[in-house]
């Protein structure tokens, strides 16, 4: 199990799982000595407090999939920073998403032949817990992208 949260992030690590009906809910924790204020940049190794986070994941052998990270806030020793305390991010998911980002890219995959009502009923059938409004916020915000990256491509 490890080897497969290692796929999400190498700095985390896996801590335990457990399977209530459809749902395999997975424990991680990160295992960085050091964090790096987004802010400032500045390097911390100071903790203030931990909070449980929790995000739908791709599906494991049928089962829908919650992690549940336990991640930690940190003090920023920069006392230029504007900021004295920030939260440990990660690249596979946005600082206050619900899903990992392969989960939004397959949501968006699957949707972009059906209706957003169809697509939610198939996704929470056998994939995530995803309601239509998600899945057409999903697509507009790839719709945003899309336009700022040809913009962006025309720029060069």
């Amino acid at each position: 199990m490890n080897e497969f949260i290692k796929l999400l992030d190498k700095n985390i690590e896996f801590v335990s799982y457990e399977i209530i009906n459809d749902t395999m809910y997975i424990n991680i924790v990160s295992n960085r000595n050091e964090v790096i204020c987004p802010f400032c940049g500045e390097i911390s190794k100071k903790i203030h407090s931990r909070y449980l986070k929790s995000f739908q994941d791709l599906p494991i052998q049928d089962k829908k999939v919650i992690i549940i990270l336990n991640n930690r806030k940190m003090f920023c020793n920069n006392p230029n920073c504007n900021h004295k305390t920030f939260a440990e991010k990660f690249n596979f998911i946005s600082s206050k998403g619900k899903k990992t980002k392969r989960l939004e890219n397959e949501i968006i995959s699957l949707s972009l032949n059906l209706s957003s009502i169809t697509a939610s009923k198939y996704l929470k059938r056998s994939i995530a817990n995803v309601g239509k409004s998600t899945i057409c916020n999903l697509l507009k915000k790839e719709r945003y992208n899309d336009k700022q990256r040809r913009y962006n491509k025309s720029l060069h």
